[in-house]
């Protein structure tokens, strides 16, 4: 009955597109017209198929809903954090989709404030996020931005948190975040480009006056480049950091001058990426300067701050990435990265002491969390495991001691982390690399070729995809999905190096990566074709529309969210957000040899006529990050060549933007549509 239903189908209207004497002709381009009543309609009937197609797994959706928001504290509460003499923390109530902002006077049971209720200002919205909560030195007021679109778009407020007066003044287009000056009147914040969304302005707000009479302070010249605007930890600077995907520079203001210049603290070198910490009278610099690949710590003092000055305090490494530093007055803590595991090393200022956490597992994350508190011998960290729930940690430095603070809590009575296991294996890909995959399923599941497997990868911008725990995933583990995160190239699991080869010229690899590890699972007998699946979103959907086009035999079904997959269009559009930014990553294709390469992977380019596997592709249609057009393209394409009758679902969110649903529930409805979807193909071929 559901095969009678009538396919979505896009109108063609032919556009040329013309670059470097080569003719691409795009038949869906005209679905980019936002506020086009037939665009509307296409992408509803597109949301139709999709209710009409699934319709009987609505039962199967609801009860992966319960079940996922059974696993949850509803009244769950963050660990407090103190910082000039108040503890801060973020709870929820039962039933309630958004946290509620308080803070205590200086005892963690002294009595609560509530700074901001988010049910209560979400109220009548579809979309509610607040961001970039900034409280001033004396502990009065409070900067903070709102999103009710999903575009990035923060509305920036200031409230009284003794009065609860919130300020007429608006601040529109912001970033959402904002720096006081330490004479708590004075703000930073950074503005973005209206049509780009470039985040290219930093102005200077004094409190009392009218926005419109707020002064530029510096303007991000370079297209490439985003700008943003914070305060160090030791609280005597104000920085300004200009930043692209390669390059990175920062200017620096006394905290207690809000009113003088910025001066550069080392000119931008292309290729060269710079990140600074301020101690005593000196700064630190974590930087890749002079081949430092993995990147090294170097020292300068403050009034020589340009490169020349700079010294080494920590040498660079072949095999260790160093991460992060953590500044205390006592200690400073390094978030390293070794053979693509987390660890984190405690160093005396005054002797050199040095230590590193034990962690003895090989798919765990261990992370610095929050640490705003320099005085103080505590170290607070997070842990998790693909089996163990997140643990926040409080460590004494000194003594060695650590307390548990908080270990999420698993509700519902079934999970018990033995039952679980989780692995690390090594795909070897088709140029002889070693590709790491994290691997977690349940203890009873068979590992005979017979088992549903979920992989998972994203392998852009160097972002790492750590091995962690989920609540969610349970659902699909207790039904006997292995699932497997695979570590490509393109992301930093193991080191700088890894994310070069999956980037610009060399991004083929990602893809291959991704293919090779799947092959190595069945060829392993974690999985067959018959019942293995991929998923990956936004960046990781280009991934999936890469290997849908590349080797579409091997999935039964492929989950694509918010995915990026008409590169050379969007590159080439210099009015779409982020597209300058991105040259660094994917190349730019006004250089004919760029543009030759992406075309040549680029997803909505090479469709062809094939056989594809099961798909569902999900969008949010105020997606600022991968515009709906993209997959809305994508899909009636891929509708124009399909061969086969497998399923080709398009799902788009109308409300919503780039991260889906913005309620704390309302994005597990989501997460439950992809688990269905994949759960109702297994259930097909049982």
């Amino acid at each position: 009955m559901q095969r009678e239903l009538k396919t979505p189908s896009a109108k063609k209207i032919e556009k040329q597109l013309i670059k470097h004497n080569d003719v691409r002709i795009d038949d869906y381009y005209w679905l980019n017209e936002r506020e086009n009543p037939e665009v509307i309609a296409f992408l509803e009937q597109e949301n139709a198929y999709y209710e009409a197609m699934t319709a009987h797994t609505k039962e199967l959706k609801d009860s992966l809903f319960t079940e996922m928001k059974a696993r949850i504290k509803e009244d769950d509460s963050s660990v407090p954090y103190k910082f000039n003499g108040y503890w801060y923390a973020t709870r929820y109530e039962v039933g309630k989709e958004y946290p509620i902002f308080t803070r205590r006077f200086e005892k963690e049971d002294a009595e609560e404030e509530i700074m901001f209720n988010c049910n209560h200002m979400a109220e009548g919205l579809d979309y509610f996020n607040l961001g970039g909560l900034s409280i001033s030195p004396n502990n009065e007021l409070a900067a903070f931005g709102v999103d009710t679109v999903s575009r990035r778009q923060y509305t920036l407020q200031i409230k009284n948190l003794h009065t609860q007066e919130i300020y007429g003044d608006k601040i529109e287009n912001t970033t959402g975040s904002a720096v006081w000056a330490n004479d708590n009147k004075t703000l930073f914040y950074t503005k973005k480009d209206p049509v780009t969304l470039r985040s290219n302005n930093i102005y200077r707000h004094i409190l009392g006056t009218s926005p419109e009479e707020d002064e530029l302070v510096f303007h991000e010249d370079d297209e490439t480049f985003t700008t943003f605007v914070y305060k160090t930890k030791s609280k005597e600077f104000i920085v300004i950091g200009s930043s692209s995907t390669l390059t990175t520079e920062f200017q620096i203001l006394r905290a207690d001058d809000p009113n003088g210049k910025f001066h550069v603290f080392s000119k931008r070198v292309r290729g060269m990426e710079y990140s600074l910490t301020h101690y005593e009278d000196n700064f630190y610099i974590l930087t890749n300067m002079e081949g430092a690949t993995n990147f090294k710590l170097m020292t300068t003092p403050e009034d020589k701050t340009e490169s020349e000055n700079w010294v080494d305090f920590i040498p660079h490494r072949e095999e260790v990435l160093l991460e992060d530093i953590e500044m205390f007055n006592e200690y400073y803590v390094l978030s390293e990265r070794e053979n693509g595991l987390n660890k984190l090393k405690i160093v005396r200022w005054d002797t050199g002491e040095s230590y590193y956490l034990p962690f003895d597992n090989e798919t765990y994350t261990a992370y610095v969390g929050t640490n705003p508190d320099f005085d103080t011998e505590i170290l607070r960290y997070g842990y998790n495991s693909m089996t163990t729930p997140s643990s926040i940690i409080d460590f004494n430095m000194r003594t060695r001691e650590k307390e548990i603070k908080k270990e999420q809590e698993v509700l519902g009575g079934k999970f018990h982390k033995e039952n679980y296991i989780s692995e690390r294996i090594w795909a070897p890909a088709r140029d002889g690399k070693k590709v790491p995959i994290s691997l977690v399923y349940y203890k009873n599941t068979k590992l005979d070729g017979s088992s549903p497997l979920l992989q998972y990868a994203y392998g852009s911008y160097g972002h790492t995809i750590d091995p962690y725990f989920s609540t969610v995933r349970l659902s699909l583990l207790d039904r006997g999905f292995v699932y497997a995160i695979a570590h490509v190239r393109g992301g930093e699991y193991l080191g700088r190096k890894w994310y070069e080869e999956g980037r610009l010229l060399n991004k083929i690899n990602t893809f291959t990566d991704f293919i090779d590890c799947s092959k190595f699972l069945i060829e392993k007998k974690f999985t067959s074709p018959e019942h293995l699946y991929a998923s990956g979103g936004s960046a990781g959907g280009l991934l999936m529309g890469a290997i849908v086009n590349l080797c579409p035999e091997i999935y039964n079904g492929v989950i694509a969210a918010v995915p990026f997959v008409d590169v050379l269009t969007t590159m080439l559009d210099d009015t779409i957000p982020l597209t300058t930014g991105e040259y660094d990553e994917w190349g730019n294709p006004n250089e004919k040899e760029y543009y030759d390469y992406m075309k040549s992977y680029s997803p909505y380019d090479n469709v062809t006529r094939q056989l594809q596997p099961n798909m569902l592709v999900i969008t949010g249609f105020h997606d600022s990050q991968v515009q709906y057009f993209e997959p809305a393209k994508w899909v009636a394409k891929l509708r124009e060549y399909k061969m086969d009758n497998n399923l080709l679902l398009f799902n788009i969110n109308m409300d919503a933007g780039h991260g889906g649903a913005s309620g704390r529930f309302e994005s597990l409805k989501e997460v439950a549509k992809e688990y269905a979807f994949l759960l109702d193909l297994e259930h097909k071929i049982r």
